[in-house]
Protein backbone atom coordinates (compact mmCIF):
# COMPACT_ATOMS: atom_id res chain seq x y z
CA UNK A 1 0.00 0.00 0.00
CA UNK A 2 0.86 3.57 -0.70
CA UNK A 3 0.33 7.29 0.46
CA UNK A 4 -0.91 9.33 -1.53
CA UNK A 5 2.49 11.05 -2.62
CA UNK A 6 3.60 7.24 -3.39
CA UNK A 7 5.26 6.70 -0.01
CA UNK A 8 5.22 3.17 0.62
CA UNK A 9 3.11 2.25 3.72
CA UNK A 10 4.23 -0.12 6.36
CA UNK A 11 3.50 -0.73 10.03
CA UNK A 12 5.68 0.01 13.35
CA UNK A 13 5.59 -3.56 13.74
CA UNK A 14 7.71 -3.96 10.24
CA UNK A 15 9.88 -0.67 11.22
CA UNK A 16 10.33 -2.30 14.34
CA UNK A 17 11.93 -5.94 13.40
CA UNK A 18 13.69 -3.88 10.44
CA UNK A 19 15.82 -1.97 13.26
CA UNK A 20 16.14 -5.08 15.39
CA UNK A 21 17.59 -7.12 11.91
CA UNK A 22 20.30 -4.92 12.37
CA UNK A 23 22.03 -6.15 14.90
CA UNK A 24 21.73 -8.29 17.62
CA UNK A 25 20.25 -7.75 21.02
CA UNK A 26 21.80 -8.20 24.77
CA UNK A 27 20.02 -10.10 26.97
CA UNK A 28 19.40 -8.36 30.56
CA UNK A 29 21.66 -10.99 32.47
CA UNK A 30 24.22 -10.09 30.19
CA UNK A 31 24.20 -6.56 30.31
CA UNK A 32 26.58 -6.27 33.65
CA UNK A 33 29.49 -8.33 31.72
CA UNK A 34 29.00 -5.87 29.62
CA UNK A 35 29.30 -3.01 31.00
CA UNK A 36 32.34 -4.11 33.42
CA UNK A 37 33.82 -5.15 30.35
CA UNK A 38 34.23 -1.28 29.04
CA UNK A 39 30.38 -1.25 27.84
CA UNK A 40 28.27 2.19 28.24
CA UNK A 41 24.88 1.77 29.46
CA UNK A 42 22.72 4.33 28.29
CA UNK A 43 19.31 4.55 29.93
CA UNK A 44 17.21 6.77 27.41
CA UNK A 45 13.91 6.90 29.42
CA UNK A 46 12.29 10.40 30.15
CA UNK A 47 12.60 11.63 33.40
CA UNK A 48 8.84 11.60 34.46
CA UNK A 49 9.41 7.31 33.50
CA UNK A 50 12.76 7.29 35.37
CA UNK A 51 11.13 9.00 38.39
CA UNK A 52 7.83 6.52 38.50
CA UNK A 53 10.49 2.93 37.46
CA UNK A 54 13.57 4.21 39.07
CA UNK A 55 17.10 4.48 37.78
CA UNK A 56 19.59 2.03 36.83
CA UNK A 57 22.79 2.89 39.14
CA UNK A 58 25.77 3.10 36.84
CA UNK A 59 23.96 4.03 33.78
CA UNK A 60 24.72 7.09 31.44
CA UNK A 61 21.29 9.05 31.09
CA UNK A 62 20.70 10.13 27.53
CA UNK A 63 17.14 11.03 27.10
CA UNK A 64 16.11 9.73 23.18
CA UNK A 65 15.67 13.33 21.81
CA UNK A 66 19.85 14.07 22.46
CA UNK A 67 21.47 10.17 21.73
CA UNK A 68 22.73 10.45 18.23
CA UNK A 69 24.29 13.51 18.71
CA UNK A 70 25.75 12.95 22.52
CA UNK A 71 26.94 8.97 21.31
CA UNK A 72 28.71 10.40 17.55
CA UNK A 73 32.25 10.79 18.10
CA UNK A 74 32.06 13.29 15.01
CA UNK A 75 29.56 15.62 16.72
CA UNK A 76 30.52 19.11 18.56
CA UNK A 77 27.47 17.90 21.36
CA UNK A 78 29.10 14.25 21.75
CA UNK A 79 30.02 13.48 25.80
CA UNK A 80 33.19 11.88 26.92
CA UNK A 81 32.38 8.41 26.36
CA UNK A 82 32.04 9.12 22.33
CA UNK A 83 35.65 8.67 22.00
CA UNK A 84 35.07 6.65 18.52
CA UNK A 85 32.84 4.42 16.28
CA UNK A 86 33.92 1.12 18.19
CA UNK A 87 32.64 2.18 21.82
CA UNK A 88 29.86 -0.74 23.14
CA UNK A 89 26.59 1.19 23.06
CA UNK A 90 24.23 -0.76 24.89
CA UNK A 91 20.73 1.36 24.80
CA UNK A 92 18.12 0.95 27.54
CA UNK A 93 14.10 2.12 27.50
CA UNK A 94 11.63 0.56 29.59
CA UNK A 95 10.25 -3.00 27.84
CA UNK A 96 12.70 -2.73 24.99
CA UNK A 97 10.83 -1.10 21.87
CA UNK A 98 11.87 2.47 21.65
CA UNK A 99 15.43 1.18 22.41
CA UNK A 100 15.58 -1.24 19.41
CA UNK A 101 14.48 1.89 17.33
CA UNK A 102 17.37 4.23 19.19
CA UNK A 103 19.97 1.32 18.46
CA UNK A 104 19.37 1.20 14.75
CA UNK A 105 19.70 4.69 14.65
CA UNK A 106 23.31 4.85 16.30
CA UNK A 107 24.15 2.21 13.64
CA UNK A 108 23.30 4.31 10.98
CA UNK A 109 26.13 6.56 12.46
CA UNK A 110 28.48 3.58 12.05
CA UNK A 111 28.34 2.96 15.77
CA UNK A 112 28.34 -0.84 14.88
CA UNK A 113 28.43 -2.24 18.16
CA UNK A 114 25.50 -0.38 19.29
CA UNK A 115 22.59 -2.78 20.82
CA UNK A 116 19.89 -2.78 23.28
CA UNK A 117 18.61 -4.76 26.11
CA UNK A 118 15.77 -7.37 25.36
CA UNK A 119 12.83 -6.53 27.77
CA UNK A 120 14.28 -3.16 29.09
CA UNK A 121 14.24 -1.93 32.34
CA UNK A 122 11.46 -4.36 33.36
CA UNK A 123 13.78 -6.74 32.09
CA UNK A 124 16.84 -5.54 34.16
CA UNK A 125 14.85 -5.43 37.22
CA UNK A 126 13.69 -8.73 37.11
CA UNK A 127 17.94 -9.89 36.69
CA UNK A 128 19.10 -7.34 38.80
CA UNK A 129 16.33 -6.92 41.30
CA UNK A 130 13.98 -3.37 42.20
CA UNK A 131 17.28 -1.26 42.24
CA UNK A 132 19.48 -2.44 39.46
CA UNK A 133 22.92 -1.31 40.16
CA UNK A 134 25.87 -1.74 36.95
CA UNK A 135 29.58 -1.66 37.49
CA UNK A 136 31.34 1.36 36.67
CA UNK A 137 32.95 1.70 33.33
CA UNK A 138 36.41 0.87 33.07
CA UNK A 139 38.51 3.33 31.39
CA UNK A 140 35.86 6.47 31.47
CA UNK A 141 34.42 8.86 34.09
CA UNK A 142 31.04 8.67 35.07
CA UNK A 143 28.70 11.78 33.34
Amino acid sequence: MTTPFGALMTTIDDVLQTARDQYERLDAAAVTGEVAGGAVLVDIRPAAQRAAEGDVDGALVIERNVLEWRCDPSSDARIPEAVDHDVRWIVLCSEGYTSSLAAAALHQLGLHRATDVVGGYHALTDVLGPRPSVPARRGAPRV
